[in-house]
């Protein structure tokens, strides 16, 4: 999906999205690195990942560990060598992958820290943050390879992400210990949260200029997937 948003945001931006096709694999690199490195026993402790064997458990948690700087590595060389814009947009993509990653980084601290399931407003934080902060950056950086203002596409692209949270959370129905909507508000409110972040990034969807009819298709499969 990442990916997708990416090229959506570039093609609404007025750019032909295959100039975006470096950073839209690039951004699939970062959330691949993120998997592989949630599933270490350290964090998640997952045995698969995708109905296979997570990297950990097939290779070893010291190739996984590897494995996950590789690809934060390759992402951004992939942008800095491979995207064929200015030395400022170049600049411009890859700090923003950079700023997605630190979003994460700082929303999964803030998660394994957490004492105790926390309230509606930290768990939105947490979660704008883990979830939403590369979700956000992929819609941006479509904008950036299209040399488009990011304001816009950064609201819609943060909502997005918010959305996309809430949506699995009740996708799970919520899971013991762990921080969600669910656990922590009930099914009924987080059904609300959601209808009210769909609204939310419908309207600033409409706030962008351009054929934005891709990103609204994305939008609405993030609101109403079943898996």
């Amino acid at each position: 999906m990442r990916p997708r948003l990416c090229l959506a945001a570039a093609r609404a931006a007025g750019a032909d999205p295959r100039d975006a096709l470096p950073a839209a694999a690039a951004l699939e690199m970062v959330h691949a690195f993120s998997l592989v490195h949630d599933d270490l026993p350290a964090l998640d402790d997952d045995d698969e990942r995708r109905g296979q064997p997570t990297s950990h458990v097939r290779f070893g948690e010291a190739v996984a560990v590897l494995v996950g700087d590789a690809l934060l590595n390759g992402a951004l060389r992939l942008v800095a060598e491979g995207l064929d814009a200015p030395a400022e947009v170049r600049l411009a993509v890859t700090s923003e992958l950079a700023r997605g990653v630190a979003g994460m980084i700082d929303g999964q601290y803030l998660d394994v820290t957490a004492d105790g399931l926390p309230d509606e407003r930290e768990l939105i934080r947490i979660h704008r943050l883990k979830t939403g902060a590369l979700i956000e950056a992929s819609v941006v950086c479509g904008a950036l390879v299209a040399r488009a203002e990011p304001g816009p596409f950064r609201a819609y692209g943060a909502e997005l992400g918010l959305l996309f949270q809430i949506v699995d959370d009740i996708l799970d129905e919520g899971s013991d210990g762990e921080p969600s909507y669910v656990n922590t508000l009930g099914m009924e409110r987080a059904r609300t949260l959601a209808e009210e972040s769909r609204a939310r990034a419908d309207e600033l969807l409409a706030a962008i200029p351009g054929d934005t009819a891709e990103l609204a298709g994305l939008t609405q499969m993030v609101a109403t997937r079943t898996a």
